[in-house]
């Protein structure tokens, strides 16, 4: 146990040889953790933090999840480490298990191709997509969107403070309104815009003089379209029903890609393998990471449909990291996928979702200062608003994550903290990712602490 002058001393060191560059300096003084289990961290003084965003979804099902554990150990203590220019019988039984599951749902044949994190599967689609589209390096992408923070992977997120230090290393995204209806780009309201966002969108390939097409060869300048199907650090905000089919005729008559970021979203965040099965549409890339080794090993990759990556156009040597497809991240990751198939996550994660959507809402008709909630199984938004329930009110989130993290919320004579991380437009956003193992007397216990909270902070 680390006591309390132990913990100074600890955050002195961190302060002289950390680099700040890898970490976020929100909380002061950032808080030291101890040891986790299921949906719970503990402190230097064993207090309990009831964790609502799991490491980015990296956990979702759950701290220590002893199924998933117990294949990662018995890994370690048979064959660790192997360099991925052999094979290993785990990676060829993971990349099948999720070529085989994508097809089910797409029905789509493809190959699974691995890396080490999230921005380095974004890279290879970048390759894989450059490759096979002749080497076009202008993309699309989502005003709100994020698709990490290399050199490469910045210049198709939208944030400007990822790029401004660096300049650029290829070529910016051209930049289309993602349908956050809540606060829609165009001032219109849902029930009556007509989806004017895909009919903007349509509008670039009317003619050569607006910079897309060139109608003459019948060919643009876009090689692909990066979405997520539900935003994430932009707000775990949905898009209506059929807004991505709609985007996917315009796409598919031009013959630009789309690449289906599922990197925070997979592996049932939204109550299927991929989000993007909520809304009828087939990707022809698919990215993924973070959950799929539910937090063990830094393991991700990207699904193709196969006559992009046939070992004739994609080769070996196409891209390559020392640690991909390393045994202990894929025997994780079969893991994961063989819990799945073991727990009817599609039925309890709607069933959760939903409940805690609705208590959720309760909390919204008591408190003016929350504007929105809405959620996808179980990703999951409250908008932190003024008294107007609309003005977005960042201070107020601020403030409700510091006095969170102070672990001093009381419920029945005990003491809890509570993890929360804020996404959003305008950094006003709660986004919410329970581990999809969270029980129903946690989430009763997160509406009391967010509830505590709530009149705390209110001005």
């Amino acid at each position: 146990m680390i006591n309390r002058m132990d913990e100074k001393e600890l955050l002195a060191l961190e302060e002289k040889y950390c680099s700040y560059g890898d970490t976020v300096h929100y909380i002061d003084p950032p808080k030291i953790f101890e040891r986790c289990e299921g949906s719970w961290l503990y402190d230097a003084q064993d207090r309990p933090y009831l964790d609502l965003q799991m490491w980015y979804s990296a956990v979702n099902f759950g701290y220590r999840n002893a199924e998933i554990e117990a294949v990662h150990n018995e890994q370690l203590n048979r064959m660790p480490q192997l360099a991925c220019q052999y094979l290993n019988k785990e990676k060829i039984l993971l990349a099948t298990e999720i070529a085989t599951e994508t097809e089910k749902r797409f029905g789509m044949k493809g190959r699974v191709h691995f890396n080490v994190g999230g921005a380095q599967a974004i890279e290879d689609s970048m390759k894989l997509i450059r490759n096979f589209r002749g080497g076009k390096s202008l993309m699309f992408a989502f005003m709100g969107g994020y698709h990490g923070r290399t050199l490469g992977c910045s210049e198709i997120t939208s944030s400007y403070r990822y790029r401004r230090r660096y300049g650029h290393f290829g070529s910016r995204a051209n930049f289309i309104p993602y349908p956050y209806c809540y606060r829609c780009f165009y001032g219109l309201k849902r029930e009556t815009c007509g989806y004017e966002c895909v009919n903007q969108f349509e509008k670039l390939f009317e003619t050569e003089y607006y910079g897309v097409l060139d109608p003459k060869a019948g060919e643009t300048e876009f090689a692909a379209f990066y979405v997520e199907p539900i935003q994430a650090t932009g707000g775990y905000i949905a898009p209506p029903p059929e807004y991505f089919s709609k985007l996917d005729k315009i796409l598919k008559r031009y013959n630009i890609l789309l690449v289906d970021d599922e990197i925070q979203m997979g592996f049932y965040r939204t109550g299927k393998l991929w989000a993007m099965e909520h809304f009828g549409v087939k990707p022809d890339v698919i990215t993924f990471a973070k959950s799929l080794t539910n937090g063990l090993n830094p393991l991700s990759g990207l699904w193709a449909k196969e006559e992009m990556i046939t070992p004739e156009i994609f080769p070996p040597g196409s891209t390559h990291s020392t640690f991909s497809s390393n045994p202990l991240g894929t025997a994780a990751g079969l893991a994961t996928m063989q819990y799945i198939k073991r727990h009817d996550l599609e039925t309890s994660i709607k069933e959760k979702g939903e409940y805690l959507l609705n208590r959720i809402k309760e909390l919204q008709a008591r408190y003016t200062v929350i504007g929105d909630v809405d959620g996808v199984g179980l990703a999951l938004r409250i908008e932190m608003t003024q008294t107007d329930g609309f003005t977005p009110d960042k201070a107020l989130a601020d403030k409700i994550v510091d006095e969170a993290m102070k672990g001093d919320l009381e419920v029945n004579g005990k003491k809890y903290g509570l993890v929360l991380d804020i996404g959003g437009h305008y950094k006003n956003a709660f986004t919410l990712a329970p581990a999809l193992t969270i029980s129903y007397e946690e989430m009763d216990l997160f509406i009391e602490l967010f509830e505590l909270l709530l009149k705390r902070c209110r001005v």
